[in-house]
C-alpha cells in the first residue's frame, strides 16, 4: 500500500531532509517516527531534498507499507474505519509531539502510479527577505533572512524576469558529479508584503544544488546596485560560478508547494522523469 504524507517542518534545527549517520534529518526524524507506528522499517520518497535549514510547508513524500505493516494500520482503526490511511498522520503527531518542528498534516492511499519523486511536475519555493525597510522583526528571525541597507525591489523583480525559461544554471547551482544543471524555470518574481519584508516566489520543474539561495543572491545584488539587470543572463550563460553575488542564507528559503498531473497521468510522467534523468 502506497502512503502519501503532506508534511510541513522548521528547518532550523535539521540537517537537511535526506537520512545521515548521527544527525537529526527530517527523514531520519520521521522514518523513525513511522516504524514506531508500523513497527518495522520503512522508506520514505520525498519531492524534494532540502538542504540543512530550509523550511517546507508544502513538502511531499511517499512510502511503501507492507501486507503486515498495512494490516497493524488497520487494526488499530478496524477495516471498517473510513479511511485507515488517514489515521496516520494523527498518530504521527502523538509520536512526535504536539510542538515538533516536523508534521504530518495529511495522510492518504496514494492514486495508482503516485511517486512523489517523479510525478512531480514543479516545485514552488518562497525566499523572506528584510532589508531596512522591513526591519527585524525578532519572531521571524528563523524563516526570514535580514540584510543591511534598502534594496530596489523593482530591479530585482526586473531581473528575475530575465531568467525564465529553460536553460542550464550551471552558474547558480553548486555542482554535483553527473547531474544535469539544465531546469526550466517556469517562474521568478519579487514582491513586497504588508510588512515591507521582500517575498521572491520560485518555480521550476525541478532545482539543483543551492539554486534557489544562488538566484536570490543574484537579484540581491541587482538591488544593492552591484550588478545591473542584464548582468544575471550574462553570468548565467558564463555556464560557471561566480563571485559576482553570494548564496543567500538557508533560514529563509520555504518550500511551499509541489505539483503534480491529473492523477491518470501520473504514472506516465513518473516514467517519462525516470527516463530523462536516467539519459542525462
Amino acid at each position: 500500500m502506497r502512503i502519501r504524507l503532506d508534511i510541513a517542518y522548521d528547518g532550523t534545527h535539521f540537517r537537511g531532509w535526506a537520512r545521515q549517520p548521527t544527525l537529526r534529518t527530517v527523514q531520519g526524524t520521521l522514518e523513525e517516527a513511522l516504524v514506531r507506528i508500523v513497527g518495522s522499517d520503512v522508506r520514505l520518497v520525498v519531492a524534494g531534498r532540502t538542504d540543512a535549514g530550509v523550511h517546507a510547508s508544502g513538502q511531499v513524500a511517499h512510502v511503501d507499507l507492507d501486507d503486515a505493516q498495512w494490516a497493524r494500520i488497520e487494526s488499530r482503526h478496524g477495516r471498517a474505519a473510513l479511511d485507515p490511511a488517514a489515521s496516520i498522520a494523527g498518530r504521527m503527531r502523538g509520536v512526535l509531539g504536539a510542538y515538533s518542528d516536523v508534521a504530518v498534516h495529511r495522510t492518504s492511499i496514494a492514486p495508482e502510479g503516485f511517486d512523489a519523486r517523479f510525478s512531480a511536475v514543479w516545485r514552488r519555493y518562497r525566499y523572506r527577505l528584510a532589508d531596512e525597510i522591513a526591519g527585524f522583526d525578532p519572531l521571524r528571525r528563523l524563516d526570514t533572512t535580514s540584510v543591511r541597507g534598502r534594496l530596489d525591489a523593482s530591479a530585482m523583480d526586473a531581473a528575475a524576469q530575465t531568467l525564465i525559461g529553460l536553460h542550464d544554471f550551471a552558474a547558480y547551482c553548486k555542482p554535483r558529479d553527473e547531474a544535469t544543471t539544465i531546469r526550466t524555470l517556469l517562474d521568478y518574481r519579487w514582491t513586497r508584503d504588508p510588512e515591507g519584508v521582500l517575498v521572491a516566489e520560485v518555480k521550476a520543474d525541478a532545482f539543483c544544488h543551492s539554486m534557489v539561495r544562488a538566484l536570490v543572491g543574484a537579484c540581491v545584488a541587482v538591488g544593492e546596485g552591484r550588478l545591473d539587470v542584464s548582468d544575471l543572463v550574462v553570468l548565467r550563460d558564463a555556464l560557471t560560478r561566480t563571485s559576482e553575488f553570494k548564496v543567500l542564507a538557508a533560514r529563509g528559503l520555504i518550500l511551499t508547494e509541489v505539483g503534480y498531473p491529473a492523477d491518470d497521468l501520473l504514472a506516465a510522467r513518473a516514467e517519462q522523469t525516470r527516463a530523462r534523468r536516467d539519459s542525462e
